[in-house]
């Protein structure tokens, strides 16, 4: 067992933004041996190749970065094992670490998972949280086995989420918790005073991975229903419709008054508020979006330059593909 004031020898695997702050604490805390992250993916409308956030931050540290396309073999177990880890600590990895690798640790792997487990296991807790309308979410460390998120759990905290709070903005929040009880799980591991608890697996949600296609938005769906998807889905894949043909993103959203009913996703007005568009029930003020090849925007600056005729129906030409 380490001592409380001798620092932990820990290997940290995590790719995107919400495992920065969490490596971060760990390289001012303990002793970081090795990063492991993604590849290097494209990325934005010029599909550049870049590295992604944690090994950005792990470069400019002077920490030893792996990227493996795969975790099957042993050529990276072996050059882990040889690091001689205490720990593992996992935070948004992306994949499913192999039995191989949490043999590994003298003190096994932690998790830090964005949700109060054992809601939400699973790829994208954040989106789903909010498409789900829940009005708390959390973060849970938790000890790490071979299922998707099913291990003991150590330390959760709860947090409350906005009326309007969208993935983009609750995600740096979520990472600066995860981080602080990552902090104090460690203080107690250190102390020999790190108790677990099983999962009731019974109570037990699932959070699957995004993909493009999650993001069309089908207008005859309620509006209340849409707007918490607007939330989920931004900034990845986000919302999007069409407007004459070009894809139109919608970024943020406000529930609109209940007026006479009229085919779904036709637009009703459109001014300095936003573009209010008919749903399957009630309205939809889109009040941020992006137009194919354009720049996000508030909707009171687009329509400076798009001129919206209230009667045109959005999503009158399916682009279920996504994307600019």
């Amino acid at each position: 067992m380490a001592s409380p004031g001798e620092p932990l020898r820990v290997v940290f695997w995590g790719t995107p933004d919400f495992a920065v702050p969490t490596l971060k604490v760990l390289i001012a805390s303990e002793q970081v041996v090795g990063v492991v992250c993604q590849p290097d993916r494209p990325q934005g409308r010029g599909r550049r190749v870049l590295p992604p956030p944690v090994k950005q931050l792990a470069v400019r540290q002077g920490v030893p970065v792996h990227q493996p396309q795969k975790l099957k073999g042993d050529l990276l177990a072996d050059e882990l094992a040889a690091l001689k880890p205490d720990l593992f600590v996992v935070a948004a990895y992306g994949k499913i670490l192999p039995r191989a690798y949490l043999e590994i640790p003298a003190h096994g792997c932690l998790n830090v998972h964005a949700s109060l487990l054992p809601r939400y296991r699973g790829a994208a807790p954040i989106a789903w949280a909010l498409i789900n309308a829940e009005r708390e979410t959390g973060v849970t460390i938790m000890q790490m086995d071979e299922g998707m998120d099913t291990g003991p759990m150590l330390l959760a905290e709860g947090l409350p989420i906005g009326p309007e709070e969208t993935a983009e903005e609750l995600e740096p929040r979520l990472a600066a918790l995860g981080a602080r009880l990552l902090v104090e799980a460690l203080r107690r591991l250190k102390a020999g005073r790190l108790v677990s608890h099983p999962q009731p697996h019974d109570q037990a949600t699932y959070a699957p991975m995004l993909k493009k296609e999650d993001g069309w938005i089908d207008w005859s769906r309620p509006a209340r229903e849409l707007h918490n998807r607007v939330r989920g889905l931004c900034p990845w894949p986000t919302a999007y419709t069409t407007l004459d043909g070009k894809l139109l993103k919608v970024l943020r959203s406000r529930c609109g008054e209940a007026l006479d009913q009229q085919v779904p996703g036709t637009v009703l007005g459109a001014g300095d508020e936003g573009i209010s568009v008919a749903t399957g029930q009630g309205t939809l003020l889109l009040t941020e979006v992006q137009l194919e090849g354009r720049r996000r925007m508030r909707a009171a600056e687009f329509l400076q330059g798009h001129r919206i005729p209230a009667g045109i129906v959005l999503g009158a030409t399916p682009r279920p593909g996504g994307g600019t």
